[in-house]
């Protein structure tokens, strides 16, 4: 077995590492099911932007399914198993997940931010087939990207510590080729996707403000102003848990682009790697806080005679897991029940 392949850690670090992700891979698995078997039961009633919250959770699962057993085998082998050819299918299937599920938040903030600034008349008019256009070019988008350093442009390899590959940032360090791919994907996939999120979010939140502003003398707050709130927030925590999951990932791959792979611990990039992979995991206990009726289903998983798993709940109320993220902008907008409020108000 070739020495990049074999682990650079302590066998009791190794064996943490693969519980950490069978763990992940079980909160991954079952969480994002239960969001999926959610949107199922409601398919027919899904407004067009729940399906990036639908296209979300299927990258999640598609990650923990593709990649987890593989990197958990490897882990509790001590050394990584398939050679060259898994090792780049398992750098492939990472970076063709991660891209997707990047350019999908971006996607969802962008339309939040369509829907919570347009009128009511104008807020239900994005076609479901426009939305599925998007979902086909984020995938497409995430594809093109992954089979580059297959045909030339940029590289796949092992992890510094060996049991895990990705994007072979060490090879770039004396290479134009490399690094102007590194450039180019670290534009294109990481920096503007993460600026649109930031600035969406960002014009949502002044969105809200001037709204609460507008009915700050009212003695009760709309309840359209409370949902808003409530969407938004939990909008950004999942943009917020993505993004800074993989944050400490990137800055210690870009570390080994400019420095010796020899220069950090192997301990020191395998935890950003662990804390990236958990991302997949994170959004369905964002849902769980924020919405009742996906509390209710979770708390009706049953386990008898082998493992028989009720998702469905006899609930069709608009607050679900799926429909949470995009229902009240949708339905009111906010400065119109100020003004409703206000009237209201007027007439006591």
């Amino acid at each position: 077995m070739e020495e990049q392949y074999i682990s650079k850690l302590h066998p009791v670090v190794d064996y943490g590492a693969g519980v950490f992700l069978l763990i992940i891979a079980i909160l991954t698995i079952l969480g994002n099911s239960a969001v999926l078997a959610t949107a199922v039961k409601r398919f027919s009633l899904l407004k067009s932007p729940e399906l990036l919250t639908v296209n979300l959770a299927v990258a999640d699962i598609g990650m923990a399914l593709s990649m987890y057993p593989l990197a958990i085998a490897s882990a509790w082998n001590h050394a990584w198993l398939g050679g060259d050819a898994s090792c780049i299918y398992y750098a492939l299937m990472g970076f063709l997940f991660g891209v997707c599920s990047m350019m999908t938040l971006c996607a969802m903030a962008v339309i939040r931010f369509l829907v919570t600034n347009s009128s009511k008349s104008n807020s239900n008019k994005i076609p479901k087939n426009t939305v599925r256009i998007l979902i086909t070019f984020i995938w497409l988008y995430s594809l093109l990207w992954a089979i580059l350093p297959l045909v030339g442009w940029g590289y796949y390899g092992p992890e510094p510590f060996g049991i895990s590959c990705t994007i072979a940032w060490s090879k770039f360090h004396n290479s134009s080729n490399g690094f102007s791919f590194i450039l180019s994907m670290f534009l294109l996939c990481t920096v503007l996707p993460a600026l649109t999120i930031v600035a969406c979010y960002l014009g949502i939140a002044w969105k809200v403000h001037k709204a609460y502003q507008e009915i700050q003398n009212i003695d009760r707050i709309p309840n359209a102003a409370k949902l808003e709130k409530k969407l938004t927030l939990m909008a950004v925590l999942i943009s917020v848990g993505f993004l800074s999951s993989w944050t400490p990932y990137a800055a210690a791959s870009f570390w080994s682009i400019f420095n010796s792979s020899d220069s950090l611990q192997p301990i020191a990039t395998l935890l950003p790697c662990l804390f990236a992979k958990s991302s997949t995991a994170y959004n369905p206990f964002v849902y769980y806080i924020f919405s009742k009726t996906f509390r209710r289903e979770i708390k009706q998983l049953q386990c008898c005679c082998g493992w028989r798993v009720h998702f469905f709940s006899t609930d069709n109320s608009a607050e679900n897991p799926v429909s949470m993220m995009w229902s009240g902008r949708d339905n009111v907008r906010l400065s119109s029940a100020a003004k409703v409020e206000n009237q209201g108000a007027a007439t006591r």
